[in-house]
């Protein structure tokens, strides 16, 4: 198939604009790493407290089920700290286990040059959104999906059919990459074409789409 055949790049933030951390879910169960671990540390309490001190709201927050405003305030007062505080502390830990992936940035926006769409579909709950997606970097992109404003995340198939309708093409003429086998498949299902994503090499060497980036 040839390149010319694809018309947006649809594109995950966690794992692969954003590397870290890959996940804290696994197969649906929710595993405690990098940023959950440092705020476990940061509160100075256990990571099972720390887990029951968030407990549903914190998964509530990913698909906007509760309000910025209302989940900072709730796990302010679980933890007991100032929620400026607690902010703070979790935007910090999150840059912290994070690092913007400046080379596919620029590879993605020198398609959007040659007249590509590129889009964000990323499951994110409110503090998360604000310290992997810099307003000055995603505001280059056609459309920016987050769970935590549309209210349905991956691998829920609502959120595919969303992208597709908000990029305005057919599915087969998008490109999804995901570092998750579990969100490729709806996609796949779906019709779009999908990419695992390991690290940029794999994915610029990519045996049927590595030259969509040369």
């Amino acid at each position: 198939m040839k390149k010319q055949s694809i018309k947006a790049i649809l594109i995950d933030v966690g794992g692969v604009l954003a590397l870290g951390e890959s996940s804290n879910w696994k197969k649906g169960k929710f595993i405690p790493s990098g940023v959950h671990l440092n705020m476990a540390k940061k509160l100075k309490i256990s990571i099972d407290q720390y887990l029951d001190s968030i407990d549903t709201n914190y998964v509530s927050a990913i698909t906007g089920k509760i309000s910025k405003q209302k989940v900072i305030e709730t796990l302010s007062r679980n933890f007991g700290i100032d929620s400026k505080k607690l902010k703070k502390f979790y935007i910090d830990s999150y840059k912290k286990n994070f690092k913007q992936n400046k080379e596919l940035f620029n590879k993605l926006f020198k398609l959007k040059k040659q007249g590509y769409k590129i889009a964000v579909l990323s499951d994110q709950w409110f503090l998360s959104k604000e310290a992997l997606m810099p307003e000055k970097i995603y505001k280059n992109f056609d459309e920016t999906i987050v769970s935590c404003d549309v209210g349905v995340r991956k691998p829920n198939q609502k959120i595919y059919q969303l992208a597709v309708k908000k990029l305005k093409v057919s599915p087969k003429e998008i490109l999804f990459i995901d570092n998750q086998k579990w969100n490729i498949l709806p996609a796949k299902k779906l019709g779009m074409n999908t990419i695992l994503f390991k690290s940029n090499k794999q994915l610029f060497s990519d045996e049927k789409w590595g030259n969509l980036w040369k």
